[in-house]
């Protein structure tokens, strides 16, 4: 069987150097085949180029490859795989220096870009000019950003960005594709970075139409970021204040899940219930709990409320899951054998929940 070396590669690397934690590990082999792999029952997973499964840890060993753009957009390549592919081949296709360097199997650094020291400098600095080529990448660096706030990004690289967006070649990214990216900056402690790389590139109208960056709360995402793990209500804190048929558009855009979505638009809904709830009629009270929808799924108003602590400090969140769970509980049995039907029952419903409101109200 043909000799070959494994290294790993890329972010992995990268945060292993930084002292983060590591929580995928992707892999390079030089000097496989397809043939080899399968051979050594590793499983193929790859459409576009030979990926496969490591058949213990099920880690990410993908061939050595070099590429070449052939049309626009992201999808526009072609690969070359064969066992003559070098790593710093393999390498040189890559984003940034900084995902750019490798280890091998007894930890001995290849890092031919200068990856190193730019993770000193931090510095964000592609490591050819066909970063251009790839419009994911300018979304993957904004990403970074927040990732490693520290970091800034080298002039020659926000050249490259702002090429990027003016040639048109951004036009190609997909909305799924932008959303991955959004949704993965959630999971960090500071989205900034994120919209203030794409507006210093010149591409946040681009992916966010219409959007001034001002009309997002990034304090409040800061804040629930420090005590909630839920990428959904950071989502909500940070569009709470936004325009809500502006926030709701973008969304659509996007092609945001739909329960990102309900999340932010209950939170712009809340935010007068979450203020003025002591001083509302019960009314009024039992009003904004049905248009939540929330007697039957109180979770969602809970999760506004939650977040709305974080957006409106120092105004007390209403306290009212014991409440939620009355309303939840109500019995119709008696209602119905008191022969109750139609719009008589829809009414006597309502008092009896009008009641528990007014009754929770006045504790």
């Amino acid at each position: 069987m043909p000799s070959f070396k494994t290294y790993l590669v890329g972010g992995a690397v990268r945060d292993k150097l930084l002292q983060k934690p590591v929580n995928e590990f992707d892999w390079v082999v030089v000097g496989a085949t397809p043939e080899t792999m399968l051979e050594l029952g590793y499983k193929p997973v790859g459409k576009d180029f030979p990926v496969f499964l490591h058949p213990q840890t099920h880690d990410e060993y993908a061939l050595a490859r070099s590429e070449k753009k052939v049309a626009p957009g992201y999808q526009g390549f072609v690969f070359h795989t064969s066992p003559d592919v070098t790593l710093e081949q393999d390498l040189l296709r890559r984003d940034l220096t900084i995902n750019a360097i490798a280890e091998d199997e007894t930890g001995n650094l290849t890092d031919p870009y200068n990856g190193i020291n730019d993770l000193k400098q931090k510095t964000f600095k592609h490591v050819s000019n066909a970063f251009i080529e790839d419009p994911v990448r300018l979304l993957r660096l904004a990403r970074f950003a927040a990732y490693l706030p520290e970091f800034s990004i080298h002039p020659d690289t926000l050249t490259l960005l702002k090429n990027m967006v003016s040639s048109g070649e951004i036009d190609a990214l997909v909305p799924e594709r932008v959303w991955a990216e959004c949704a993965k900056s959630c999971s960090y402690n500071d989205i900034e970075p994120f919209f203030k790389t794409l507006a210093a590139c010149d591409a946040l109208q681009k992916i966010f139409p219409n959007l001034n960056i001002s009309g997002l709360n990034f304090d409040a995402f800061r804040a629930i970021a420090a005590n909630e793990a839920d990428p959904i209500l950071r989502w909500g804190a940070l569009w709470h204040k936004t325009d809500p048929e502006l926030s709701q558009k973008i969304m659509q855009h996007l092609k945001t899940p739909k329960a990102w979505r309900n999340h932010v638009e209950l939170v712009q809904k809340n935010k007068e219930f979450y203020l003025n709830f002591i001083g509302l009629s019960a009314e009024d009270a039992l009003k904004s709990i049905l248009k939540s929808d929330a007697i039957r799924r109180p979770e969602r108003l809970l999760n506004a409320l939650n977040t709305l602590s974080y957006c409106l400090p120092g105004n007390p969140k209403p306290a009212i899951e014991p409440l939620l769970a009355k309303l939840k509980k109500v019995d119709v049995q008696p209602l119905l054998k008191q022969g109750l039907k139609g719009q008589e029952l829809a009414e006597a419903i309502s008092q009896v929940r009008l009641n528990i409101v007014k009754t929770f109200k006045d504790q």
